[in-house]
Order: structure tokens, then C-alpha cells, then sequence
């Protein structure tokens, strides 16, 4: 399983989009997350046609997200840039491999496949935002102390 860069802009520009808390610009999306606007405009379509984004029109216009933050889970974010999780093919398709019930490492597979698919299931854009204002707090001075001599 490899994450692709669409997956993870597709998250990135959900969250930015998230935290503007009403409408913001794909130019603000890009220029804040360094991300194309072209590819943007892309990633942001797919996530409009699956309902997760809606688009405004107006002078003050933009997206905005169309359900709450905390009811899109990573997992559909994934799942919809990528398609398939699953770290082998056999994992969904069992007829594509003819050691399928008899192989030493189709358990291995599975448990892979299911806790990927836990931790993005159970990661929200909410708990992502939450996050992201957690690193916009300015760290705490650190403490210098001489040492004795």
C-alpha cells in the first residue's frame, strides 16, 4: 500500500478547508499548503462529487465543507483518492491468487489491512484539525539552566 500525494493534498486541503470554519479559495488552500491550484482544483473536484466539499459561488465564495468535520473519517478521504487499501490483491480479490487459504502470509496481510484501515477509520478531519491547531500554539520558551561548575 502506497499513500499517493493526491490522498494526502486530498487531506491536507480538507483540513485547511475545514479550519477557514466557512468558504475559502483554492488560491488559499494552495498557497498555504504549497500545493498546485491546478492539481488542487483536481483533488477538490472528486471530493465535491462525493458530498464531503461544496462549492460557493459569490464574491465571497469558495468551498466549505458540506458535512461536519467530525463525520468525514480519513478512511473515505483515502479510499475515494485511491481506491483499493489492501496491501495484496488477494485481500479483496481471493480468486486472484491460487495459494488463497492456503498461504503463510495471507494472515499477515489481513492483519495489516485491518489496522490501517482502523487508524484511518477512526482519524476524523476534526480530530486532523484539532491537530493542526495544536501546532499553531507557539512552543513554551525553553528553559536554560547553567550548569554548576
Amino acid at each position: 500500500m502506497w499513500i499517493s500525494t493526491r490522498a494526502q493534498y486530498g487531506m491536507r486541503a480538507l483540513v485547511e478547508i475545514a479550519l477557514s470554519g466557512e468558504t475559502t479559495s483554492l488560491k488559499v488552500v494552495s498557497e498555504r499548503q504549497g500545493i498546485s491550484q491546478h492539481y488542487l482544483e483536481q483533488i477538490v473536484a472528486v471530493l465535491r462529487r462525493a458530498g464531503i466539499v461544496e462549492s460557493v459561488r459569490g464574491a465571497y465564495g469558495g468551498y466549505r465543507m458540506a458535512r461536519p468535520m467530525h463525520e468525514v473519517t480519513a478512511l473515505e478521504v483515502v479510499e475515494l483518492m485511491e481506491g483499493s487499501l489492501a496491501p495484496v490483491a488477494c485481500i479483496e480479490d481471493e480468486a486472484c491468487c491460487e495459494y488463497t487459504g492456503n498461504c503463510s502470509t495471507q494472515s499477515l496481510w489481513e492483519r495489516v489491512d485491518r489496522a490501517v484501515r482502523e487508524v484511518l477509520g477512526s482519524t476524523t478531519i476534526g480530530d486532523l484539525v484539532a491537530e493542526r491547531q495544536l501546532l499553531q500554539l507557539e512552543p513554551l520558551p525553553e528553559r536554560f539552566s547553567e550548569a554548576p561548575n
